[in-house]
């Protein structure tokens, strides 16, 4: 057997972004490492910082993730000191969820090494190039009927 399943299968988009997307999670993963977060949770506290004070639900909207795994998330970075919840004034039903200092900390210095993680995984293609797979990675996953428009 040779190094590799060929260019049948190589050529194949289906596995070249599988592929693509298990380097990208390895760097992301290897730079976040340092911060005590994967990137589910970076995604969860650049969602908050975007929209704070937002409702747990709200923020599992914008992610398009379910509830269950919007509490999950939100308790293990509760637990980590990165987010505070509290009721709604307003309704005592809802949760309002906020970057705590903390948080606010662990974003910038995460985000700052997640980016450089992309630049690492990007290096290849020209500037050019690059963003022109981010503006059609885009355009496929932002498209009517697509699961995270």
């Amino acid at each position: 057997m040779t190094g590799g399943p060929g260019p049948e299968v190589s050529r194949r988009l289906g596995y070249l972004l599988k592929h693509a997307q298990l380097q990208m999670n390895e760097l992301t993963t290897r730079a976040l490492a340092p911060y005590g977060i994967d990137g589910r949770e970076l995604a969860v506290l650049l969602v908050l910082a975007a929209c704070e004070p937002a409702s747990q639900q709200q923020a599992a909207q914008r992610l398009g993730i379910d509830r269950t795994t919007m509490v999950a998330l939100l308790d293990a970075l509760q637990g980590k000191g990165l987010v505070a919840r509290h009721p709604h004034a307003g309704d005592r039903r809802r949760n309002v969820t906020e970057l705590t200092d903390a948080g606010h900390d662990t974003l910038r210095r995460a985000s700052t090494a997640s980016d450089a993680a992309e630049r690492e995984f990007l290096a290849p293609l020209t500037p050019r190039a690059a963003r022109q797979l981010r503006n059609s990675l885009l355009a496929l996953v932002t498209r009517p009927g697509s699961q995270q428009s």
